[in-house]
């Protein structure tokens, strides 16, 4: 009985983060992006070598590490400062759109 009701939590909680994950919306990071455009490349490929392409990263990968720049526990001067006024939505948004250019 008890392992039923760890499965049943368990597969709750990854439902919850599917719609969760599923909530961003990519346009509204399209237009969020322009900012990003600068040095990342307007597709997300950048022409820059020391600047990283974030066109098709992973979408959890992208969250999480521009969370990490807004919040201060991954530094760079630049992004930490382009993160910072960034909400969870906003990274959200930037994330899908990233995760889905090619």
């Amino acid at each position: 009985m008890k392992r039923q009701v760890l499965t049943v939590l368990a597969a709750v909680a990854l439902a919850t983060a599917a719609n969760v994950a599923s909530a961003a919306d990519a346009a509204a990071g399209k237009a969020k992006a322009a900012t990003c455009g600068g040095c990342h490349g307007a597709n997300g490929v950048s022409a820059v070598p020391t600047y990283p392409n974030l066109a098709g990263q992973k979408e959890a990968y992208l969250s999480k590490q521009m969370k990490a720049f807004r919040d201060g526990t991954r530094t760079d001067p630049t992004m930490n400062a382009m993160a910072k006024p960034l909400s969870d939505g906003d990274i959200a948004n930037l994330s899908a759109f990233y995760s889905g250019l090619k």
